[in-house]
């Protein structure tokens, strides 16, 4: 499984491959949340043994409350998601 601390949601390459697509902005922000997701989303099926389609909605709600618990506890270094709010 790869270290929390290193997942990166987009790659410089992928970046420039939605910064070079024939999009208009928002449309590139959505392509850029989808790719994010998506990998988002592959991670939390291997921490939870299962498939990407085989996620149910409560397994995802509860890895993010998981990383959550994981932020107050030991700090945001420690979490997948950096986010500050």
């Amino acid at each position: 499984m790869e270290d929390p601390k290193t997942l990166e949601f987009l790659t410089p390459e992928e970046m420039a491959q939605v910064d070079g697509a024939l999009l208009s902005s928002p449309e590139k922000f959505l392509t850029r949340i989808t790719l994010s997701s998506l990998k988002l989303l592959g991670y939390i099926a291997q921490e939870e043994g299962v498939a990407i389609a085989d996620l149910t909605t409560a397994q995802v709600v509860a890895w993010f409350e998981r990383d959550a618990k994981r932020k107050r506890e030991a700090g945001i270094q420690e979490t997948v998601l950096k986010w500050d709010v």
